[in-house]
């Protein structure tokens, strides 16, 4: 069983990726109400942290009922992230996660998240730096390198365990990918193979199907998967996956009950979470997924991303489980 610090991870754990305006308390709450091991605040800026910022601010906030979990930083000066891991140890999740993998253009030009694969000795920096501000465990999440022609991840995972990096999640695509094309995780196998690395590595991407992660799972050998754009609007994907692993057969699709509910809670947790305002309007981008695939939809989406009180949004919930009681999801 893979173990991060004192922390004891089920065998295969199946964790929920950290994602910019999605992995926020009450879809990580939905995550671990069906099967996710371990999770992940949405990335904060570490320099947005020192700052005060009210939104990385509020990225701190964690619960107990959502343990264990990890708050993920990101940035490119050393000072900063020592800084702000100093800041993230002191509301006490079970573990810090630098990111080293986001590929977006406004991250990268300052040097952090995929920027850094271009320069491994600064990586190693604000990891020591990082690992200098706090008392928990640090573990990183990276990609496979800056392009095709540049794949440094085994140089990566070595130097990285050799200052007390404790795990190491790998997405399967180089920055150049952004999140297109096929995520290759042979590379992760390798560095799984490497007799050197004693830390749990954790496999990333293109994970969408329980027949997808047990093939992953029996081909790779990694110690566990990490679940992103594959659990958005679909929680059930980890326990999918575990019922799979196990028995070899699929759970039944959630039914339009079951959607519902998960709607209705996240929408009631996000407005406890955020206020009733803001708790509405940053729930609207999740309906289309929740109900993705439905058929003569169109009515019903645009009046959850039109109202505007919870009131006329749990009515009209109530509408879709009427009309759409004996829906038969394929």
């Amino acid at each position: 069983m893979p173990k991060i610090g004192n922390i004891e991870l089920p065998d295969f754990p199946l964790l929920l990726a950290p994602m910019e305006d999605v992995s926020d308390p009450p879809f990580r709450r939905l995550c671990k109400l069906h099967g996710a091991d371990l999770m992940y605040s949405e990335f904060i800026s570490s320099e947005g942290l020192i700052r005060d910022a009210i939104k990385s601010r509020m990225k701190l906030d964690i619960f107990d009922y959502e343990r264990p979990v990890g708050i993920q930083i990101f940035g490119g000066d050393e000072e900063a992230m020592e800084m702000s891991a100093k800041i993230v140890d002191a509301v006490h999740p079970d573990l810090v996660d630098i990111n080293f993998g986001c590929p977006v253009k406004k991250v990268v030009c300052k040097g952090a998240g995929a920027g850094v694969l271009k320069d491994v000795d600064l990586m190693v920096r604000l990891t020591k730096a990082v690992i200098k501000g706090t008392n928990l465990p640090v573990t990183v999440k990276t990609r496979l390198g800056w392009d095709e022609s540049s794949i440094n991840i085994d140089e990566v995972a070595e130097r990285l365990q050799d200052i007390g990096v404790q795990a190491l999640t790998v997405h399967a695509r180089t920055r150049a990918q952004m999140y297109k094309g096929h995520s290759d995780w042979s590379h992760i196998q390798r560095i799984k193979e490497n007799p050197r690395l004693t830390m749990p590595i954790f496999g990333n991407g293109d994970i969408d199907s329980p027949e997808k992660a047990l093939e992953y799972k029996n081909k790779y050998g990694l110690d566990g998967m990490m679940i992103g754009r594959a659990a958005i609007g679909y929680p059930w994907i980890f326990n999918e996956i575990k019922h799979y692993f196990k028995t070899g057969e699929h759970l039944a699709q959630p039914t339009m009950a079951d959607r519902i509910e998960a709607t209705r809670n996240h929408l009631t947790w996000s407005m406890d979470w955020k206020g009733e305002r803001v708790g509405i309007v940053e729930m609207r981008r999740h309906y289309t997924n929740y109900f993705k695939g439905v058929s003569n939809f169109k009515e019903h989406r645009l009046k959850l991303v039109t109202l505007e009180s919870a009131e006329a949004l749990f009515k009209a919930l109530d509408e879709i489980q009427e009309v759409y009681a004996d829906y038969q999801f394929v």
